[in-house]
Formats: structure tokens, sequence, C-alpha cells
């Protein structure tokens, strides 16, 4: 459960005044409730419904708005539409996971409603806030109550209902946070599977970490910095001494440079900038090159030996609002590039008709596909979701004229989805794959040669006619599915269904495998091994496998996964 709501505990004299909320004070406010989550992003990811170790909702929801926090990171501006939308900016290009894009748009469409405001009373940000609701439940196919949808909506709602004529910006935060934490706790009323998990929903609680910390430092609180997190996603650089890259190095892989880029009426036409000229000269000096322009703000990525021309050129047309230059030496020579982030070789002259890139954890599934045809491979997964910016910087490598994705993951298609709704250089088709063998069977389908409609309707069948599972540790006690569940047992779950439960790995993996394939009419059976299933207990399973089902073709890849010992995929 979320922390006690604690607004009502303040002095009646702290509600008083404040009439106006400016930029400045939404800066302070932001870095809070960064702040808030980041030190309870822990407790909101073990607000998992799965009694599975794959909770996540709080790290990508604080990586999410951390993003936000440092692209206003030394602003000086109190004009609150200025902040607000290069807030949100952030937010969007950072955004990881389900909760974290709904958070992003939440933050989109309260930064619409406060346009051209350069401070906003209590109505005006109630106003602005409804517009963050709208905009939050667009982004969702099919929006679900009880969720962070539902914190947010019944949240605002409350508030404005509460505007009086001597309301104040204390007044409206005070009463959207205490709602917040009621609509917290009524989750479980509303979703049957947070009832039957015992807990509340996940992104809800991320939501009211937020909007506390906002209170809280309107309210003249001070709060610091997670002891053992560093805000705004970066890690603390080491010491210069401990670099490999030094006086005798030899500059090999170039800077990343990338920047968000204010236009300014005085420097250049803004409604007609020309975003294509930009990005020919960027392809002029590097490479991996992101380019695109919203509203009057162009976010840029180039990896390049002279980011000095990057910075000369884009301040002819506006200024910084942030700049990143990271030496790709220093990165590689320390291990921790990855390899869609080294230097990509120059396009070829004619685009292909179609790229592929896809997201993977294990060094043996990103190899694989990429034997299968990736042309990128995103390492992240279930606990490490790529962001929006993650899929924009790898779209950018490629030079087609289709580019398919697969997310792999549940918690993925929305930020990919974003992405391709960024992304101008190439028409991007995000395909459902929410499961890493889902996106093995798609691009086992996947054929060069076909039409896009046919090609992605044959990828999007396949995946449909395979059947996944996965074995995992439990790490609480629980009933779910009629499965009676103890801490430390290994659960067998299809389909995001739990279907068995077991003490022993091996054991619930060769339930697994049964259950895959007796009466099915399945024959095939493909077993990503992960790094916690050992080289003896592999051999068991396959011969465990081959002798109850003889006519089964079983194939046991390398995986290399974490968090599931075991990946099954059945065809």
């Amino acid at each position: 459960m979320a922390k006690k709501d604690n607004s009502q505990e303040k002095k009646p004299a702290e509600q008083k005044g404040l009439r106006y909320l400016g930029g400045l004070l939404l800066r302070k406010m932001a870095l809070g409730g960064a702040r808030s989550l980041g030190t309870n992003s822990e407790e909101v990811n073990k607000l998992n419904v799965f009694p599975v170790p794959d909770g996540d909702t709080g790290d990508n929801m604080r990586m999410t708005i951390e993003s936000g926090v440092a692209a206003i990171e030394g602003m000086d501006s109190d004009d609150l539409a200025f902040v607000m939308q290069t807030l949100s900016h952030g937010m969007l290009l950072g955004a990881r996971g389900n909760s974290g894009v709904i958070l992003s748009q939440f933050f989109a469409g309260t930064a619409r409603g406060l346009e051209k405001l350069k401070k906003a009373d209590p109505e005006a940000l109630g106003r602005a806030f409804e517009m963050g609701v709208e905009q939050a439940y667009s982004s969702v196919m099919t929006p679900t109550e009880g969720t962070i949808l539902t914190v947010a909506r019944e949240a605002v709602e409350y508030a404005v209902k509460k505007i009086a004529p001597k309301s104040t910006i204390r007044s409206f935060f005070a009463d959207l946070v205490k709602e917040m934490h009621a609509s917290l706790d009524r989750t479980p009323e509303k979703l049957a599977v947070l009832k039957d998990a015992g807990v509340v929903d996940s992104g809800g609680a991320g939501l009211f970490y937020i909007m506390d910390g906002f209170n809280r430092v309107l309210n003249g609180e001070e709060i610091a910095a997670p002891s053992d997190a560093a805000i705004f996603g970066a890690v603390a650089p080491k010491a210069s001494e401990g670099f490999t890259f030094n006086a005798s190095s030899e500059m090999i892989y170039g800077y990343c440079t990338e920047l968000l880029l204010q236009l300014q009426h005085a420097k250049t036409d803004i409604e007609h900038f020309d975003m294509d000229a930009l990005r020919a000269f960027l392809a002029s000096i590097g490479d991996s090159v992101v380019a695109f322009k919203t509203d009057s703000i162009v976010k840029l990525h180039v990896h390049t030996f002279t980011p000095e021309r990057v910075l000369a050129h884009c301040r002819r047309f506006g200024e910084f609002l942030t700049v990143k230059i990271e030496n790709m030496s220093v990165q590689h020579t320390e291990g921790s590039i990855t390899r869609e982030e080294a230097p990509a070789a120059p396009p070829p002259a004619e685009r292909k008709r179609y790229g592929i890139v896809t997201v993977a954890m294990g060094e043996g599934i990103e190899n694989l596909f990429r034997e299968l045809g990736a042309d990128v491979v995103i390492h992240g997964g279930q606990t490490q979701n790529p962001s929006t910016g993650d899929f924009l910087n790898a779209f950018a490598t490629i030079h087609a004229e289709h580019i398919l994705v697969l997310p792999n993951n549940g918690n993925i298609v929305m930020a990919a989805g974003q992405a391709a709704e960024l992304y101008t250089d190439a028409a991007v088709h995000v395909l459902p794959s929410k499961t890493v063998d889902a996106g093995y069977v798609a691009l086992s389908a996947f054929d060069a040669d076909a039409e896009l409609d046919a090609l992605v309707a044959q990828m999007t069948e396949a995946m449909a006619n395979a059947t996944v599972g996965c074995i995992s540790p439990a790490i609480r006690d629980a009933e779910m599915d009629g499965v009676q569940i103890h801490d430390g047992d290994y659960i067998a779950i299809i389909e995001k269904q739990i279907v068995l439960s077991e003490k022993e790995q091996l054991e619930a993996a060769c339930r697994l495998a049964h259950e895959l394939l007796a009466d099915t009419g399945k024959y095939m059976l493909t077993v990503f091994c992960g790094i916690d299933a050992p080289e003896e207990e592999q051999n068991a399973l396959a011969a465990r496998i081959t002798a109850a089902h003889p006519s089964a073709e079983v194939y046991l890849i390398p995986g290399g996964q974490e968090i599931y010992p075991y990946v099954f995929v059945a065809e």
C-alpha cells in the first residue's frame, strides 16, 4: 500500500496564499516529485500482481520523470508554459513501460492545457490537469479502471470540484493528493486481479508518490535525493584516474551528442524551420542521427567526432535547454556501451525495403535474433524496459522504407508505439509481440520478399499460432488461478495464466512442457535456457521431455536471460 497521506496534517496557515504557480516553483516541485518516487520506487516495484521478481513499474516511472527533470535542470525561467512543455518533452523521450508512457501523456496533456500561460491559478491548473487525464486515457487502446488512469481521473475530478474563489495552489494540491491516496486504496475494488493479489495498483502508487512530492515541496519541505539512487537516471562519473581512456589513448568512437534546442523567433522562422536541412547537416558530420521538432523545441542525437560543430550550428537557430556529450571511447573501454550504440556504418545509397528492431535480454537470445535478420537488438526486457528515445535512436541507424518493431514485452509496446508516432524518416510498424518467445516466432516467419500487409499478417499469425510459457521463482505466498503458491516455489505461466507450482525448478519445467505438448496438436518445442538453468538440469529436462513425448522435436537454446530460468515456445 502507499504511505499515509499527511496533507491534512498541515497547519491551516500553510494552506493560505500562493494564488499562482510559475515555472520556477514547478521546477522545484518536479524535482521533489522525482525524489519522492525515487525513494519509494522499490515499494512500487513490489506491487506486482504475479508473485514473481519482475516488478519494474516504480523504476519505469522514476526514470520517466527523471528524464523530464533532467530536461529542466538549471532553467531559470518563470514561464510556466515553457517549463512545463520542456518537462513534458523530456518525459516523452524518456518514457519507459506502460505506466511511464501513460505518465508522460498525462504531463503532455497538462502542458497542452497550460500553453501560453506564464502562470496559472487553481482554475487554470484544474483545466490543464483535466486535459492531462483526457490525453492519458486516449493513449491507451482499451482503458482499464482500477489503474493509474482511475487514480489520476478521480483525484483531478475531486480537486477541481473543490476549487472555490479563495482556493490557492496549495489547497488544490492538498485536495488532489488526498483524493489520489483514497482512490489508490480503492483500486482493488475496481480490478479483481489486484484484490486477488492483495495489492493496490502499482502505476497509481507511482503517480501518488510523484504528486505527494509536488505537494510536500509546495508546503516548504526539502525532499532529499534517494541515498541509493542516481537522480536523473545517471550513474555518477568515476574518478578521472579510473578511466581507461587517458593521455595516451586514441579517440576511436567519437562523441554521443544529444541536446534539446529551443528555437528562437529572433533567430529563425520557427513554423517553417527546415528539419531536413538540419538532418542533412548532422549526417554530413556524423551518424546515428535522430532529429525531430515538437512545437518550438528540437530534439537531436548524433554520433560525431566534432560535437562543437553541432553546437555552433544549432546556436544559429536558438538556445539550448539541455546538452549531453559523452566520449564513446570511454563508454566502450569501460564496457558500458551497448551494441546498438556503437558507431554505425554509413548508410547505403539506396534504402532497403524492410528493417527490423527488436528487444531482447540475454546474449544467446540477442545473437539468435541477429542471425534471424534483426538489424538492431535493443538490450532490454522485463525490469529493463527501453525508453521511447532508445527506440528512436535504434530507428535512426536503419536505412529502410519500413521498420518492423518487435517489443517482445507487453510493458514495452506503448513506448515503441510512442516512438513510432514521433519518427518521420521511415514508416514504423509495431507488431504485438508481448514475449520474447513470440518475437522469436515472428522473426522466424519474416520474409523479405513479401508485400508489407501480407508480411505483417504472416508474422502476426505465426505468433497467434504459437503457445508460449515460462518458469519463474515465486517471491511470496499467493493463490492465483486456482493454484496455491508458496514463497520459494517455481511457478509455470502460460499466456499470463499461472498453471502450476512446484518446489523444484526441474519438476516445474517438465510439467510445463507436458502442458504445452499433451493433447495440444503442438509437436515442436523450443526452450530458451536462462542463467539460472544449470547445464546438468537442462540435460535432464531434455531427456524427460523426449521420453514423455517421443514424437516431439525439442530444441534447447542457451538464451542467457535473467528472471526466467526457462522460456518455452510450442508450435
